[in-house]
């Protein structure tokens, strides 16, 4: 029994590390790069020809959010990674290749997708007035969506950028030379010291998401330049999707 319990446990390793490494792989993969049918992908993804005339009206549409098409096999992966992607556009999101081919065909299904992306343009900006001047510190938003439909939203905040907005705010009453030295000395420092207090932030809602960003900025002091009127905001904002 014991040596059967010894190759059980080995097995049991092995399947892990084996479960491991390949889980690795999979998040390493999940580089987005530039496909020239579609723009932003991670994976392989394949569309039809309806699909991907869809598609294209669907970035026209929401020109203002910044789309990156995964394919099925690399959700998990991108998902875990989605703070890694970058975007100068208001709203970044993931959508794989399967839910855009159902939305090409089925108009109840693209209805309700098309919905919440019509709700989140709005939401993502009234959250950054909510914020107020600490908008800055979150670097970018983003959705993505699981297989039953539920959308998710994330925002990638880096408390540094806040911090120093603070500490050069404090010293407002010096010369303008003085402080664009001294922000660039402390961005110099930020780079060449330690690495930048950058994390992601995953939320069912949007009123969760302001939550946990506020808390996140308040929780070392980085909160402070918030007014008390841009606390309040929010609160009585529907964030409901």
């Amino acid at each position: 029994m014991s040596q059967m319990s010894n190759v059980t446990g080995t097995y049991g390793t092995e399947y892990q590390s084996r479960t491991e490494q390949t889980r690795k792989k999979q998040q390493t993969a999940a580089v987005e790069r530039m496909d020239r049918n579609y723009g932003r992908v991670i994976g392989e993804p394949e569309l039809s020809d309806t699909a991907k005339e869809y598609y294209e009206k669907l970035k026209k549409k929401y020109s203002g959010m910044d789309f990156i098409l995964v394919s099925p096999e690399m959700k998990q992966a991108a998902e875990a990674r989605k703070g890694s992607y970058l975007s100068s556009k208001e709203l970044l999101v993931l959508i794989d290749s399967d839910k855009i081919e159902k939305m090409a065909t089925d108009e109840n299904y693209r209805r309700k997708y098309e919905s919440i992306l019509d709700t989140a343009m709005v939401q993502t900006q009234q959250m950054k007035k909510d914020l107020g001047s600490n908008a800055e510190a979150v670097t970018s938003f983003g959705m993505t969506f699981d297989d039953k439909g539920n959308a998710s939203f994330f925002a990638v905040v880096d408390k540094s950028l806040a911090a120093q907005k603070e500490r050069i705010t404090e010293k407002k009453a010096e010369a303008a030379q003085e402080k664009k030295t001294e922000a660039k000395k402390e961005a110099k420092n930020k780079r060449g010291g330690k690495d930048s207090e950058v994390t992601t932030l995953t939320a069912s809602s949007w009123q969760e998401l302001l939550q946990k960003i506020q808390e996140t900025l308040a929780s070392d002091g980085t909160g402070k330049n918030l007014t008390a009127e841009e606390k309040a905001l929010g609160q009585s904002i529907d964030y409901t999707i």
